[in-house]
Formats: structure tokens, C-alpha cells, sequence
């Protein structure tokens, strides 16, 4: 994006969106930085990124720095229907959901991009660390962030090309050290501010207290083995997600994880280590970023967003995929996303079935 545009800057308040629209601002643009009140505490939970007055004064007095106007919109609603109340429905149905596409995909990006025309903006950009390049055939393709660490594509397979047309990542060549530094070097007011590691709207980690929160009675039940076999009794299938092992509650037998939740029956089964492994998995929903393949193909599948990849062929089904990994898997989890990439470029992805 070498000629000046008018450029929308989705403003978390965090450094990474803070330093987008600094470099935007550095080249010459002509920016608005919008801010998205999505979420409240309730209670005395203590609420994280996104979501926290803090961190929208932290945008407002970034967008100050940079003398640039600044705009709240009150998205509350939106991200409930489209976020909190998704996540909620498929923890109760025994699945551990990923709630970062969904709101990527809908509150977020794909809706800024109405937005930003309100604003006469051609652009929308954020802090996201990943890349666009339009390829021969006139398409634009998603990959990866330069940082292996902090690359985030994976949450962005969702996005449409009619968005993807519009959207900016100005991090996506830098590292997170760089990003710091061009921060300080631009004198951006949090370019040292700490990051958070949790659910913007479950800062504390705790799903089953956030569930029970929004009025959902816990779904107790038994935790049993393979066999059928009562081990113990748990509060609620919400506290629980595919190879966890800590917080059963059971002791003595040795070490033991969950290998899936039964909704129906509200049991939670768990085993040893060894039968968390597979090689095979179905995914649904899925979005292609350049169109269906055609064909199956070989490449590599993260199953998780801190998941480095694993190489497996994919076959394209009906509205999904399915996927055969060259060597098994540790906890495939149903809700999370299955993305798939060649190389760098992200191919598309779908939700593990």
C-alpha cells in the first residue's frame, strides 16, 4: 500500500494494534483509529484484553499521540450473539471451542470492513501478525506472519476475499522485538505494555465459573475409564477439554487425561496418554481462502493455534474436510479449528467434528 490512503485502525488498546497505526501514520496515511467495546465484567472478575476501560483509554491516548481521531462503538450485542453465546452452547455440548475466529470472521474484521465506510476509509488495518500477497490469478493469499511465535493466521482463515481486499497487517514482516522497538522509536504511549495470554472475555482461564456466570447450570456427572468404570464425580463438562490432566480430582491409578466428554450422559472419559493419539480427523464449516481445492493434496495441519503443524493428506468433502496425518496426533479436540497450510499460505480451514 505504497499511495496514501484513508486507512480504519482497529485499536485494542494493546502495543500491537498501537504500533499498526503508528507506522501507518510514520508513512503518511490518513488514519481512524475505532475501538470495539465488546465485552463487560460481571461480578469481581477482572476483565482482559479488548474488553477493559483501560485498554480502550490506552487506544485513546494512542490515537492522541499520533493526532489522529479516535471512535468507541458499542459492539456488546453483536459480540454475545456471535461470539459468547456460541462458545457457551458448544461447552456445554462437550466440545472446546475457538471463539477468536468467530470474532474475527463476524464482530470484528468482516464488520469493520461496513464500517469503514462510514468513514470514507478504503483500508482497515490491524496489529495481526500475518501477511497478504495477491497471486498471478488475481486472488489475494492469507500467510503467515514473519514470527513463528507470534504468528496468527491461523485465526484468520475465516475471512472472505471481499474482506481480505480491504485489510491492511502492517506487523505482519516483524518480529515482536521489532515491534516493541519501532514502538519506542515512534514514542507510542504503550509500546511496552504486557500482553495477555488469556480469552479477553475469561481473563482468569476459569470456563466453568464464566458458564456458570451467564445463568447455565453446570452439567455434573461421573468421570469414568474406557470401560465404563466410575472413578469419581465432577461439576460441570464445561472445566473440561480433550488431554487435559490436571484438576480431575482422582486419586491414585496413575496419571490420567480426558479422551473425550460425553454430552448426552454428561460423563467425562479418561485414559492413558497413549489413547490420545490419532491420525485421522473430519472437519466441518470449512472456508477455502482462494476457492475449494479440487483435488486432495498433501500438506501441513495445525489442530491447535500453539500446534506447530503436522504434515497429512487432505481430502476435500462436501461442506468440509477430512484429514490424514503422516504421523498421529496428540488431544484432536472437537470445536478447535483444523487450518491448513502449504508452506506459508494458508489454504483454509474448518472446525475438528
Amino acid at each position: 500500500m505504497s499511495e496514501v490512503k484513508r486507512v480504519l485502525v482497529a485499536m485494542s488498546g494493546g502495543v500491537d494494534s498501537s504500533v499498526a497505526a503508528a507506522l501507518l501514520r510514520e508513512a503518511g496515511h490518513d488514519l481512524v483509529g475505532v475501538t470495539l467495546h465488546l465485552w463487560d465484567a460481571d461480578g469481581e472478575q477482572q476483565v482482559g484484553r479488548c474488553c477493559a476501560p483501560e485498554d480502550r483509554d490506552d487506544a485513546r491516548r494512542t490515537c492522541e499521540h499520533l493526532e489522529i481521531p479516535h471512535y468507541v462503538l458499542d459492539e456488546r450485542d453483536a459480540f454475545r450473539k456471535h461470539v459468547v453465546d456460541p462458545f457457551v452452547a458448544e461447552y456445554q455440548a462437550g466440545r472446546t471451542p475457538i471463539p477468536c475466529v468467530d470474532c474475527n470472521r463476524t464482530v470484528k474484521l468482516t464488520h469493520l470492513a461496513e464500517v469503514a465506510r462510514r468513514f470514507d476509509a478504503t483500508h482497515i488495518a490491524t496489529g495481526h501478525y500475518a501477511r497478504l500477497e495477491r497471486a498471478a490469478d488475481g486472488l489475494l493469499r492469507l500467510l503467515r506472519g514473519r514470527d513463528e511465535d507470534k504468528d496468527q493466521s491461523y485465526f484468520l482463515f475465516g475471512l472472505p476475499q471481499p474482506t481480505l481486499e480491504r485489510l491492511v497487517f502492517p506487523l505482519g514482516n516483524l518480529t515482536k522485538p521489532e515491534v516493541r522497538e519501532a514502538g519506542r522509536r515512534l514514542g507510542v504511549p504503550n509500546a511496552d505494555k504486557a500482553e495477555s495470554q488469556e480469552l479477553c472475555f475469561v481473563p482468569d482461564g476459569r470456563i466453568g465459573d464464566f458458564i456458570s456466570r451467564q445463568g447455565n447450570q453446570p452439567q455434573s456427572g461421573a468421570i469414568v475409564d474406557s470401560a465404563g468404570t466410575v472413578l469419581g464425580r465432577h461439576e460441570g463438562v464445561a472445566n473440561f477439554t480433550r488431554g487435559q490432566r490436571r484438576g480431575l480430582g482422582l486419586g491414585g491409578g496413575g496419571t490420567r487425561y480426558v479422551l473425550r466428554i460425553v454430552p448426552d450422559t454428561a460423563e467425562v472419559v479418561v485414559g492413558n496418554e497413549s489413547q490420545l493419539y490419532a491420525r485421522e480427523l473430519s472437519a466441518t464449516d470449512a472456508h477455502w481462502v482462494a476457492g475449494r481445492p479440487i483435488e486432495p493434496f498433501h500438506g501441513e495441519v495445525r489442530i491447535r493455534y500453539r500446534h506447530r503443524g503436522a504434515q497429512a493428506d487432505v481430502t476435500p468433502r462436501g461442506d468440509g474436510f477430512e484429514v490424514r496425518f503422516d504421523e498421529p496426533q496428540r488431544a484432536i479436540t472437537p470445536g478447535q479449528a483444523a487450518v491448513v497450510y502449504r508452506g506459508d499460505e494458508v489454504m483454509g480451514g474448518g472446525f475438528i467434528a
